[in-house]
């Protein structure tokens, strides 16, 4: 859906990329290099725990695991978003019925254990193949330079102003990107494995987006564009007529619950870590009989409904993002205080030059983006860190003491 949301910014959208590319890359190689030292599941808290302590670890980890079940919203609508050629216009009602059943199939998956869950990520992964290189490179056959128009409202912010914000919707793109670390627990060799992962899956998905972005903008009039439910499905109507935008549509939400997948299994492994560390109540450390830590998914799954429901009269585009803007600025005091662990970590190691080089453009990528960034946004984000409170008063606190 971000060619949708790209919409008014034009021209800047790509710059955008070009943008949070960097900077993801950055926080990337920062990721790798805290996920080295420090293969342990449950990803962010993890190494806030051992820089800063376990109250900043708790509070870390629970924003973590709530914004990841506001991240996961934007997934669920759009996966069923881009059925609505199959299924028709129909009201807001059946299309949340349709998200609830979606989502409670996709945990049933990761209850299966975290090996069923990986084989249906490569499956959906390679599906991903045909509408994320074959379509937008048909597209360039027909790009019209003159579609990358920016809205009025947009041009008359200031470079800086219009940078980060586009800046926030493209980064959307590159959230979870340390979410293989979540699982580190359960990986073969993590020190080597997961770093590989996390370094070469963020410039391939930087140089995906780029050529999809460029292709889809390209190819569709902003009128239409910026109207559009299922974008993919609208190029491919548009460049092979006939029924091909229903194949493309049907691959298209396999993407987006492949996904969905993934965010489940990193949304159950966050709450076994935590658990792990007596940051969570042990409950949430213990597994099924598939080896799945079956209370950190079953909450997860109860936790997306709220947002799913309050979401569900609005368009599709005012859902998604909507969601981005306080999913990433959430997301984005995660990141700034993981880097800021990594660069203790530097300072006790007196690390060489290149790695004090990729991370402070983290960090100042990170303070740039929020200091950009309107202050309603971040007060709302905001209420996702402070809704850990009441959890550390009446239970961390006590069990504590």
């Amino acid at each position: 859906m971000l060619p949708v949301a790209l919409t008014p910014f034009g021209v800047y959208s790509i710059l955008g990329w070009a943008v949070s590319g960097a900077g993801a890359v950055c926080l990337a190689l920062v990721f790798a290099g805290l996920c080295g030292r420090l293969p342990k599941t449950g990803g962010p808290h993890v190494y806030i725990k051992e820089t800063f302590g376990a109250s900043a670890a708790f509070f870390t980890g629970w924003t973590y695991w709530v914004i990841s079940w506001f991240s996961t919203t934007a997934v669920v609508i759009a996966s069923i978003g881009y059925l609505s050629p199959f299924i028709g216009n129909q009201s807001s009602t059946v299309y949340l019925l349709l998200e609830i059943a979606l989502l409670i199939v996709i945990t049933w998956i990761n209850l299966k254990g975290v090996k069923i869950a990986g084989k249906a990520g490569v499956v959906l992964t390679l599906l991903k193949i045909i509408p994320l290189l074959i379509l937008p490179i048909a597209a360039f056959w027909y790009f019209d330079a003159q579609h990358f128009v920016t809205q009025p409202a947009v041009e008359t912010l200031p470079l800086s102003s219009k940078l980060a914000q586009v800046t926030m919707l493209t980064l959307w793109g590159f959230i979870g990107l340390e979410i293989a670390t979540t699982s580190a627990g359960s990986v073969n060799n993590p020190s080597k494995t997961i770093p590989r992962a996390i370094i070469f899956g963020t410039m391939f998905t930087a140089i995906v987006y780029l050529i999809n972005s460029l292709g889809i903008m390209g190819l569709l009039p902003e009128n239409v564009l910026s109207a559009s439910k299922a974008p993919y499905t609208d190029a491919s109507e548009y460049l092979f007529g006939g029924q091909w935008h229903l194949v493309i549509s049907l691959i298209a939400s396999i993407i987006c619950i492949g996904t969905l997948n993934a965010w489940m299994l990193a949304s159950g492994q966050i709450a076994l870590g935590l658990a792990e560390d007596r940051l969570l109540p042990g409950h949430f450390s213990k597994k099924n009989k598939h080896d799945a830590p079956r209370y950190g998914l079953i909450i997860s799954c109860i936790g997306i409904l709220p947002f799913l429901i309050l979401t569900a009269d609005h368009s599709i585009a005012q859902q998604v993002t909507s969601i981005i803007d306080y999913s990433v600025t959430a997301f984005l005091f995660v990141y700034g205080f993981c880097t800021l662990a990594y660069i203790k970590i530097l300072w006790q190691e007196k690390a060489k030059l290149y790695h004090w080089i990729y991370a402070l453009i983290a960090l100042i990528f990170c303070i740039w983006v929020l200091k950009e960034t309107s202050i309603f946004i971040i007060a709302t984000a905001s209420i996702f860190v402070l809704s850990g409170i009441p959890i550390y008063l009446i239970w961390y606190k006590r069990k504590k003491i």
